[in-house]
Formats: C-alpha cells, sequence, structure tokens
C-alpha cells in the first residue's frame, strides 16, 4: 500500500478560498483591522485545547472516580461558547464560512463582489448592530444584579460569559466591516487598495 501525502495546507487553502474567492485587494484600514482580528482569533484558538482538556477531565472524574463538578461542567461549555463567538470573525476573515457556492460560481467576480457587499451592508452588519443594541442590557443586568449560575457549585459571574456575546458580534462586525471596504475598493478603487510588494 503506498503512502497518502497530504499536504494541509493546499487543503486549508482550497477550502477556504475556493472556485468561488473573489481575490478582494487589501487596503490600509483593511489590513488593520484584519491584523487585529488575526491576533485575538489566533489567541483564542487555544480554547478548543483547553476545551479538549476539560472534556477528557470531566470524563476522568465521572467514570472513573464516580464524581463530578457543576462548575467544571459549566465552564467547558462557557470555552466552547467563546471559541465558537470568537471564531465567527475569525471564519470571515479568511472567507471560510458557508456560502452558496452552487450559485456564486456561475457569477462573475465583480457580480460576486456586489452581491457580498449587498449582504454585508444589508444583513450582516445590521443584525451584528441589532445583537449589540440588545446585547448590551442583557449582560449590564447580570452584572449589576451579581447573576451566577443557578446550579448549586455552579460558576459566578454569569456576565462574563454573557459579555462574550458582546465581544463575538463587536468582532464580527469588525471582520464584516473590513472585507466590505476591500470589497468596496475592488468594485470602486475607494478606498485606494494598498500595493504590496509581490504584486
Amino acid at each position: 500500500m503506498s503512502d497518502i501525502k497530504l499536504d494541509l495546507d493546499k487543503v486549508e487553502q482550497a477550502v477556504g478560498h475556493g472556485p468561488t474567492a473573489v481575490p478582494y485587494p487589501p487596503t490600509w484600514l483593511s489590513d488593520k483591522l484584519d491584523a487585529l482580528l488575526e491576533v485575538v482569533g489566533r489567541f483564542f484558538s487555544w480554547s478548543w485545547l483547553l476545551l479538549m482538556v476539560l472534556v477528557v477531565l470531566n470524563v476522568v472524574l465521572r467514570y472513573f472516580f464516580s464524581n463530578s463538578y457543576v462548575a467544571l461542567e459549566e465552564l467547558q461549555w462557557h470555552i466552547y461558547s467563546i471559541g465558537f463567538m470568537i471564531g465567527l470573525s475569525y471564519c470571515v476573515l479568511h472567507d471560510g464560512h458557508v456560502r452558496v457556492d452552487v450559485l456564486a460560481e456561475k457569477l462573475s467576480h465583480r457580480k460576486r463582489a456586489w452581491l457580498e457587499l449587498l449582504g454585508l451592508a444589508l444583513f450582516l452588519m445590521p443584525f451584528c448592530l441589532f445583537v449589540l443594541y440588545y446585547a448590551y442590557p442583557f449582560v449590564e443586568r447580570s452584572y449589576v444584579m451579581g447573576e451566577i449560575s443557578g446550579s448549586p457549585g455552579g460558576l459566578p459571574m454569569r456576565w462574563l460569559i454573557k459579555s462574550v456575546i458582546l465581544i463575538g458580534f463587536g468582532l464580527l462586525l469588525i471582520a464584516a466591516f473590513s472585507r466590505f471596504i476591500r470589497a468596496l475598493s475592488f468594485l470602486t478603487g475607494f478606498p485606494r487598495a494598498r500595493v504590496t510588494a509581490n504584486r
């Protein structure tokens, strides 16, 4: 049997930037926003490793020691939430989110860029603002009340995990805006694209 060698970088690139990906030009502002999202995304990617350790620890405690801790189980759910919410912006940054590629692959780059621009402006960015508007009082109320877990032995300071809604959708809004200005630059030339050395 022959050894199959897999180039994971090529696989990841193919998944994230398939035939429907439009190569939007970088701008000065989008580069700054993307750099911030990259740092935050890479930092929080470690949360998945921590989550895996917690899941294994909970399983070992339950099945080998007949013991479980509510706080550890809640922490497991919280870390999953953090990884997912922060991952949304990282996914948009790397164009790795789900699309209707069957339809988009038949369109020209410019038509796809217009669809993206309209989708960001009419749906994603307003949705992020809507969630942020209604999530702030939700988090604030939890903080003022000193809300804790309803389960005995659960985690205190419930407002901390609720604030991840604000952080996650705030970062998603930044990612959407960065992509919006890059698509706008591709279509209209404004803002002016930054010239890169490899061009």
